[in-house]
């Protein structure tokens, strides 16, 4: 349907996290920028497909990622293919975004290539925060007021 928005389980905790100064705060301590294009992906989704993804904004992204098993979000920001950096071998078209994230919890920064790259991309890790941990949903911090009965009149309805 036009106008309608994917809501997955990472798309709605990048959103929460997007939501609170904190979250805001951290991620332009790594690059991002109001407006920057977020992929959201899965940890069995081919890093090939994910880039792909990526690839259509034409400039660079941040990846997010929910850990399966312990419901961590996971971020990163990937930079456009380099010229000026020195091409590197594919990566393999089976490796995961499961196994690319547990690949940037120890290097932290990794230079790659998806076989439809010409050049080289840099991807950095986005160290975990509170807030970007946090499960408290937007619905939860901001509840909603009930809703009142519509025929009721205006100043009834003002009194509730």
């Amino acid at each position: 349907m036009p106008g309608r928005i994917v809501r997955t389980r990472t798309a709605v905790r990048v959103a929460d996290f997007l939501a609170t100064r904190e979250g805001k705060a951290h991620l332009s301590d790594y690059g991002w920028a109001q407006g920057m294009p977020i992929v959201m992906t899965q940890p069995a989704e081919t890093l090939n497909d994910a880039m792909g993804m990526a690839s259509i904004h034409g400039r660079a992204v941040l990846v997010a990622m929910l850990d399966p098993q312990t419901e961590e979000l996971h971020m990163m920001h990937v930079t456009v293919p380099q010229a000026a950096l020195k091409v590197t071998k594919a990566c393999t078209d089976r490796l995961t975004m499961g196994e690319f994230f547990e690949r940037l919890s120890t290097e932290l920064i990794a230079e790659f290539r998806v076989k439809f790259w010409k050049n080289t991309a840099v991807a950095h890790k986005i160290p975990a925060c509170p807030a970007m941990q946090s499960r408290t949903t937007s619905v939860a911090r901001y509840p909603l007021p009930d809703r009142c009965h519509i025929d009721a009149p205006l100043a009834a309805r003002a009194s509730k």
